[in-house]
């Protein structure tokens, strides 16, 4: 039976992409259900499929599985491969996802997902930590994953789709990173999987106002 996803808006939906993305990347067959944001038929419908009234949401049958990062649990769990295989990289990686799942407050507010933008930013004291931290995460994952592979861990994994979303927050935003985590994040940008969202993205035409007024968002 093909899993079912029930994503949001591809511009804006940085945790639907962690699981479109983990699906994508390991060429597992799945069915879109797209539902735009602030549309009239984004509750009714999201609440058929998700206890939360929030994307994304995985079906598998008569299962359903909401939250990304339970998403990624579960399809771990029928997919091999998924986490590093060395028990140590796996640990790393988990702590990572949960960091990133928990974390970044400041980074979420102030440099909001919106793929077809184009925006220059300095960094409040707050968001810089939060860019230093990744940023530290990925070099020294890289580092030790370099002669493995060029993701995270070497080969593709769920670390990789987690950060998906902050690989497009710092090329929307154009955050300077050292040459390490630069090479990364190219090396992300070119994945299939990522260029077929953001092409869906930036053919997208809904607009979604942030709540934060202090953030001016330009079309692009």
């Amino acid at each position: 039976m093909t899993y079912k996803l029930l994503i949001g808006n591809k511009n804006y939906s940085s945790w639907s992409l962690r699981p479109w993305m983990l699906l994508k990347g390991f060429n597992i067959a799945f069915e879109e259900i797209e539902v735009k944001f602030d549309s009239e038929e984004f509750k009714r419908k999201v609440t058929q499929y998700s206890p939360t009234g929030q994307v994304p949401a995985l079906l598998d049958g008569d299962a359903v599985v909401w939250d990304s990062l339970a998403i990624a649990e579960y399809l771990a769990e029928a997919h091999a491969g998924m986490w590093p295989q060395d028990r140590f990289a796996r640990a790393a990686a988990r702590s990572f996802c949960a960091e990133m799942h928990s974390g970044f407050h400041a980074l979420r507010s102030k440099m909001p997902m919106s793929v077809r933008s184009d925006f220059s930013l300095t960094p409040e004291p707050e968001v810089a930590k939060n860019i230093g931290r990744i940023e530290a995460i990925w070099t020294a994952s890289r580092r030790r994953a370099k002669a493995e592979g060029a993701y995270l861990f070497g080969e593709f994994s769920i670390a990789d789709a987690y950060f998906a979303p902050v690989v497009f927050r710092f090329n929307t935003y154009h955050v300077a990173l050292n040459d390490v985590a630069a090479q990364y994040q190219q090396t992300m940008l070119a994945h299939p999987a990522m260029l077929e969202w953001a092409a869906a993205a930036r053919a997208e035409k809904e607009v979604v106002e942030y709540d934060d007024p202090a953030f001016i968002y330009a079309k692009k």
